[in-house]
């Protein structure tokens, strides 16, 4: 990718494409500096919804690490347990950021969270990531 960053819009929209191919819809999303979670988006068969957090890319590495800790904490403040319907939550972030967040969240907390990892390339290419692909990559890291 060239010196442009990778805006927040594009995250967005590139996870949102993504989860409709993947059995969601019935999108919601807010404008950029609004309350509320950045998508919203119910499974097509099942009464689950998913919750995200989007952050675009920052120039820097610290600016990384901030975009990382900041979704992970909008996140976490607007989990709700509806006691009706299994939610799930997300981070969708530029791939770096991503790489960030796969090696600190551990996947224990991912998975009784049910928080999974978007990972955006700048070709709009997006990866989910479970728990179990984090526990996967964190295995093979602590194993080298």
């Amino acid at each position: 990718m060239s010196n442009k960053k990778m805006t927040e819009d594009f995250v967005k929209n590139s996870v949102i494409k993504w989860l409709s191919r993947n059995g969601w819809g019935h999108f919601e999303f807010d404008e950029l500096h609004t309350h509320g979670v950045d998508i919203r988006a119910r499974n097509v068969r099942y009464s689950r919804y998913f919750f995200i957090e989007a952050k675009g890319e920052s120039i820097n590495r610290s600016g990384l690490e901030v975009a990382f800790i900041y979704s992970l904490g909008q996140i976490i403040t607007r989990m709700k347990d509806s006691g009706l319907t299994r939610n799930y939550y997300g981070l969708a972030l530029p791939a770096n950021s991503a790489k960030i967040a796969l090696r600190r969240i551990s996947w224990q907390v991912a998975k009784k969270l049910l928080l999974y990892i978007f990972s955006v390339s700048a070709d709009g290419k997006v990866i989910q990531y479970s728990w179990r692909e984090i526990k996967d990559r964190q295995t093979i890291s602590a194993g080298s």
